[in-house]
């Protein structure tokens, strides 16, 4: 991988941006697309940066969501402790003694999220689910006062601790936000990789809000452009640990092509399609079935009279908490992929989807 994107994906996981507040990262998208791109915005947030090529249609969405999972300040307490709802899916056992960041108007403020100690739990209490709500996070002053004045206010965003790491391998990368900066990533060299070449269409990559609590972005995003195809830009579920499944989602072994979610079934046409560009271009793919969760192409499939829609992405170990691990090659392989993809949706092409 060159030095500039991956300096791109450093950049893109250590900012921070929980449903709701994605400012940051729309910024740092419309810094990379400036001068490639026309660069617009819908009334929610979502940053559309329309590529022209050849013919004004058909109009290619390549959206990734620029939110990651995080937090929510929704009151201190007299001893100055922060209680917080959750934005976007936890397991409460991910949570405890794990590092935060709370943006406050002042600045940005350190804390650990706590819960009581084990030496004080019941044997009953040790056996039992952590319920999120018996946490807090603890930013070391000493009353509600001390927190005031440090900045903290109901509303502000929390976000998990989890720097952009190059691990022992330096094709494996450890860092918070894969989901879905790791799309976002995506269509920003997507798009550079077309910059002087002649595509039969005008490509849109979309950096949507608040997907992780509704895929909300995506919705309006859609109305606005009004695609004729969408490539969803996601995380796959990396299985190659100790309880996934052999053989499925394997880290290095190219990026996966959804075959059923639980919030879209892709178009059949579609996803053969992009199947056979994979093959005849000798790129490596794997087959994801996802039984829970879904993605942007939720609300976009179904957009006034249908989109022909599939959702890609690229195997992530440990999506849904603080830090994941993705591969290189994946990255570099589904670039490759959707690239030649795009070359190849003209007028004709896209006219197949909507048998």
């Amino acid at each position: 991988m060159d030095k500039g994107t991956m300096d791109l994906l450093k950049k893109l996981v250590n900012a921070n941006g929980v449903p709701g507040y994605e400012g940051e990262i729309s910024d740092i998208i419309a810094s990379e697309m400036k001068g490639l791109t026309n660069i617009s915005y819908d009334k929610m947030g979502c940053v559309i940066c329309e590529k022209k090529g050849s013919s004004a249609s058909p109009k290619i969405m390549i959206p990734g969501h620029m939110d990651e999972i995080g937090f929510m300040v929704i009151l201190i307490t007299e001893e100055g402790f922060i209680k917080f709802t959750a934005l976007g899916g936890w397991l409460p056992q991910y949570l405890i003694a794990q590092r935060v960041t709370i943006k406050t108007s002042k600045g940005y403020l350190h804390g650990i999220i706590g819960s009581k100690p084990i030496h004080l739990m019941s044997d009953d209490e040790r056996k039992k689910p952590t319920d999120i709500k018996t946490l807090y996070i603890d930013i070391g002053v000493k009353d509600k006062k001390g927190a005031l004045e440090a900045g903290v206010k109901p509303g502000d965003p929390i976000i998990p601790v989890g720097p952009f790491t190059v691990m022992a391998d330096p094709d494996y990368l450890l860092a918070k936000a894969w989901d879905d900066r790791i799309g976002c990533a995506i269509f920003i060299d997507v798009i550079k990789a077309l910059k002087g070449r002649r595509h039969p269409n005008t490509v849109y990559g979309v950096g949507t809000v608040q997907e992780e609590i509704g895929t909300r972005g995506a919705q309006t995003a859609a109305h606005k452009i009004n695609p004729d195809v969408a490539l969803v830009c996601d995380v796959g579920l990396a299985q190659d640990v100790p309880g996934g499944e052999k053989g499925v989602g394997i880290l290095g072994k190219g990026p996966m092509i959804t075959i059923y979610d639980a919030g879209m079934i892709p178009n059949l046409t579609l996803r053969d399609f992009i199947i056979d560009v994979a093959e005849k271009n000798k790129i490596p793919y794997q087959i994801q079935a996802l039984e829970r969760g879904a993605t942007d192409g939720r609300p976009i499939h179904i957009h006034a009279g249908g989109v022909p829609c599939v959702y890609l992405g690229i195997p992530t170990r440990y999506i849904h908490s603080h830090s994941g691990i993705i591969h290189v090659a994946d990255y570099e392989n589904i670039i490759k992929l959707l690239t030649e993809v795009v070359m190849k949706l003209d007028e004709k092409q896209v006219k197949k989807f909507s048998k």
